[in-house]
């Protein structure tokens, strides 16, 4: 330990000598541990600017004898490893074999005493995954996208304005703290984001694909149910008075899956006829419209897709109450009701009366007494959440209903409300890991305390997990109330086998990180503060008027200059304080650049291989052309120069006759 004159800075910039805040250009940082220092505090300060760049402190200063400069005797004599200590450290920072990211590794585990078995086992782990094939995609995700915080790939990746990435908790964790600037580089952080980051789907992704997932096998259930609708449209027919009424008289289109309108669970492959694949956990849709067509949630305009006495299939969070907290892998809900919808009041999001648990909210009370899969879907207006999509409606999975409650809610009357947790095999759509979900332990609800009408499931729930297949049904599921419909399913679409091209992760990997304007591999990626990723010349290019205030004057006398409001090509956000100054996202162009060099030596590789083999072909191709010519001079005329032959020994022996 430093002796008790010299002590360093804290977390938040404070000398502990002095107990004031350190300004920026009389503090000096250590060469060895990156730890701030006070200089005027200091007993031993660097003594020039030159030295500045070596400097060390008093904990990691090594004299020629081996012991800390500053460390009394009795401190070295009894922990005697602090020499080797700093001899590692310094061992660490001369390897030049390893990157910055993994030098600050060891030094953490070191630091840490985990330095041992834990940490070999862990490179063994991350070099087994990086070796051979498409997995090195992982070590190139490793070197380019560690958080800064916890030096792991982002958790819920979450883009800077200048171009840092950050696991979503970290990122919130740090501004919790009243720091508004990027931890990296101290730019400043947009309040927007601040009060609300989006999370990188891009990365997401990204991440999710290099770590090659597996899904884990699910219940099959059989193909039962079938819709004549081959006569609606394909897509949902809509009136330009549809449209201003927010397509809630609109047309319904086609129903593409042959499940029953009161189907639980997910929708599988086998219940797909016209692609195969089934409803896929983070799929999207332009509105709730096209949602109800892949069963999803099927009411257009309500949030509760069920029957009273049997049941919730599907619960939509669109922001309709105020009370609704969202959490990701939890969230508590509201139940419908409570408001005058008559005469022109529709819009009304006002509570006149209090929720009861009937129709919609008992149906959502059945599936938590029976532990009934509840499908999720997510729509972009709700503006409080996170978690949210920015655009459209977006499937999330399968949750559960684990207990529901009465309390009183914001507005002053009584709200049915329920604690949904996730359960899906899929992982959820705003993660990077690799697997689904497992048990957890149900949050702590503080509105609990005052809450009425508590209901609990007491039974085994009819959807759980298993160790060996995961999530799905423990019991049989419901029987569909709704009257089977007969008709064949399109088998031509049906039975149709499909060429998939075999393209590598890293192929695939590039076509996610395409520029969202010219649907092409990003150059100069950047990432706007809504988290949408763009070319630096497709978003600069997008708008003709450059200029960001507009001057204004009135009979003859100068306004005050106006904001040129520049909204996001895939959004509604104004980014045009981010287009004064974007900054190119960097780790995401060196990943791009990375990708594209390991395929260019992949094709130069195949290319000698299909070279080589090309030269064998051409070859054969002479030789057979060789052997057709010859066949065409000597064997396909062979008559002709017979008959040729002939004719001159006659003609020889014509010529003899007539000497004699």
């Amino acid at each position: 330990m430093a002796t008790a004159i010299d002590l360093p800075c804290d977390g938040n910039g404070v000398c502990m000598v002095c107990k004031k805040k350190t300004q920026e250009i009389e503090a000096v940082t250590c060469r060895t541990c990156a730890t701030p220092w006070h200089v005027p505090c200091l007993s031993n300060p660097p003594k020039n600017l030159a030295s500045i760049a070596e400097w060390q402190c008093p904990d990691c200063f090594l004299p020629t004898d081996g012991a800390p400069a500053s460390l009394p005797a009795v401190a070295v004599g009894v922990g005697g490893s602090s020499g080797s200590l700093i001899v590692s450290i310094r061992a660490i920072e001369a390897d030049e074999s390893l990157t910055e990211q993994e030098k600050a590794r060891r030094r953490q585990e070191l630091m840490s005493g985990g330095a041992g078995k834990e940490g070999k086992q862990r490179e063994d782990e991350e070099g087994g995954k990086k070796s051979g094939g498409d997995s090195d995609v992982l070590g190139l995700l490793d070197d380019k996208f560690n958080c800064s915080f916890c030096m792991q790939l982002p958790e819920r990746p979450v883009t800077t304005p200048c171009g840092h990435n950050f696991c979503l908790k970290c990122f919130q964790r740090w501004l919790g703290q009243g720091r508004h600037t990027c931890v990296k580089c101290r730019a400043p952080i947009p309040q927007k984001m601040v009060s609300q980051p989006r999370i990188n789907s891009a990365l997401v992704v990204a991440i999710r694909m290099a770590k090659t997932a597996k899904p884990m096998p699910g219940n099959k259930t059989n193909v039962y149910h079938h819709v004549c609708n081959e006569n609606r449209p394909e897509k949902a027919f809509t009136t330009e008075r549809a449209k201003k009424a927010g397509k809630a008289n609109a047309c319904s289109g086609q129903i593409f899956v042959t499940v029953p309108p009161d189907h639980f669970g997910p929708i599988l492959a086998e219940n797909d006829p016209k692609r195969g694949k089934g409803v896929l956990v983070g799929e999207s849709w332009e509105d709730r419209m096209e949602c109800r067509q892949w069963g999803a949630h099927l009411p257009h305009v309500a949030g509760i897709a069920g029957q009273s006495g049997y049941g919730a299939q599907s619960v939509a969070l669109s922001g309709g109450y105020e009370d609704d907290e969202d959490h990701g892998e939890w969230f508590l809900y509201t139940g419908s009701g409570g408001r005058d919808l008559s005469g022109n009041k529709r819009t009304s999001k006002d509570q006149s009366f209090d929720q009861k648990f009937d129709k919609l909210n008992e149906a959502l009370r059945v599936s938590c007494k029976k532990g009934y899969p509840t499908r999720v879907v997510r729509s972009h207006k709700e503006k409080r959440s996170a978690y949210a999509p920015e655009t459209g409606v977006r499937y999330d999975g399968i949750y559960r209903i684990e207990k529901c409650w009465r309390k009183v809610g914001i507005q002053g009357f009584k709200v049915c409300r329920y604690l949904f947790v996730r359960c899906d095999n899929e992982p959820a759509p705003w993660t990077s890991d690799e697997n689904g979900d497992r048990p957890r332990p149900l949050p702590d609800i503080k509105e609990l305390k005052q809450a009425t009408d508590i209901t609990e499931r007491k039974e085994v729930p009819a959807w759980d997990y298993d160790e060996k297949n995961g999530w799905g049904w423990t019991k049989s599921p419901p029987t569909s109330r709704k009257i089977m419909a007969s008709g064949n399913i399109d088998e031509k679409n049906s039975g149709r086998k499909r060429r998939v091209k075999n393209t590598s992760v890293r192929d695939r990997l590039l076509k996610e990180f395409k520029c969202e304007i010219c649907s092409k591999v990003m150059t100069f990626p950047l990432t706007t503060p809504c988290a949408h990723n763009f070319c630096k010349k497709c978003l600069l290019d997008a708008y003709d008027n450059q200029s960001f205030i507009r001057e204004r004057t009135s009979g003859g006398r100068t306004l005050r200059v106006q904001k040129i409001v520049k909204k996001c090509p895939s959004c509604t956000v104004d980014i045009s304080d981010y287009l004064q100054n974007p900054q190119v996202n960097r780790e995401l162009m060196d990943l791009i650049d990375s990708l594209h060099q390991k395929i260019k030596e992949e094709n130069a590789d195949s290319g000698e291989d299909e070279n080589n083999k090309k030269d064998n072909t051409d070859e054969d191709e002479n030789a057979k052309q060789n052997t057709e010519i010859s066949h065409e001079k000597f064997g396909g005329k062979s008559e002709t120069l017979t008959e040729e032959m002939k004719s001159i020994e006659f003609q020889q022996l014509e010529k003899k006759r007539k000497q004699l």
